[in-house]
């Protein structure tokens, strides 16, 4: 299966309780968590950021993928001053970077918010070569190494870049995306740091926005409240149809490769959690 295709919807039903990383969650704090929230003056909510840059070690290849010319078709925004995050101000049109590929311009077009070392990106673009994609990440290490690897097998229907996801959105044109990936993304477990959750009404609408109708948000997670979160969150939008029932989770889809937090947590014991919206 690939990321063209749905799974058929069945009940995967909402966890209940709570888990050693919530001990005191609860559906009723959650959804008044998103209340006051979505109360919050945008003037401030858009001045926040969703993800933390960490300095981390930079290994052969991805150094070499980031500096050297011969991996600018891999990254978008190639050649910028190491340490520093992406410009993207000019980015206004994913589907023009592939004019040149065998695909095209037209080709089904996944945006992966926040990729991590690449692992699994690369793997959805060797696997379903027709359709194009694109990832967007803040850690210099996974970008150059997702580069390294796209050179490595030869994809031509895959670009990285470095920069905030929020930025890129905002330049995008409306109804542009056919599919938009967030796998694993940060929790931002403490209570003070939920507004920094991708996730939010706010940051949904933009990517309802951008997100042509029929195309599908899907997003996994294995922490517990933000799996929650998020379905409160999507389940109350109009503009988004659950793939999987109102109040349900999806059925792990085969197209989806496991990522190495999704393995790491599971050998803690931690199970994990998709969800699939369409939007309408």
């Amino acid at each position: 299966m690939t990321n063209t295709q749905q799974p058929t919807p069945k009940s995967s039903l909402a966890p209940v309780g709570g888990d050693r990383q919530t001990p005191d969650i609860s559906r009723n704090a959650i959804s008044q968590e998103i209340q006051n929230l979505n109360c919050t003056p945008a003037k401030y909510s858009h001045a926040i950021a969703t993800f933390m840059r960490r300095r981390t070690h930079l290994s052969q290849y991805a150094q070499k993928a980031l500096t050297d010319p011969s991996f600018a078709p891999y990254i978008i925004n190639h050649g910028k001053v190491l340490g520093k995050l992406g410009d993207v101000s000019n980015i206004r049109d994913l589907q023009v970077l592939f004019k040149d590929t065998p695909n095209k311009e037209n080709a089904p077009l996944t945006l992966e918010i926040g990729f991590g070392m690449g692992d699994s990106l690369v793997k959805m673009a060797q696997a379903d070569r027709t359709r194009n994609f694109v990832g967007i990440e803040v850690h210099e290490p996974g970008i150059g190494r997702a580069a390294y690897l796209a050179h490595e097998l030869g994809l031509t229907n895959l670009k990285v870049l470095n920069g905030d996801a929020i930025a890129l959105l905002n330049n995008l044109p409306d109804e542009h995306l056919d599919t938009v990936q967030l796998y694993f993304p940060d929790p931002w477990q403490k209570k003070r740091h939920y507004k920094r959750r991708f996730v939010t009404t706010e940051r949904m609408t933009l990517v309802a926005d951008k997100l042509k109708t029929g195309g599908v948000f899907h997003s996994a997670t294995d922490w517990e409240h933000y799996a929650l979160w998020m379905l409160e969150v999507l389940d109350n939008m109009a503009t988004f149809d659950n793939l999987a029932g109102k109040g349900n989770f999806s059925p792990r889809p085969d197209f989806r490769p496991a990522t190495k937090f999704e393995k790491r947590g599971a050998d803690y014991g931690r199970a994990s959690w998709d969800l699939l919206y369409q939007k309408v």
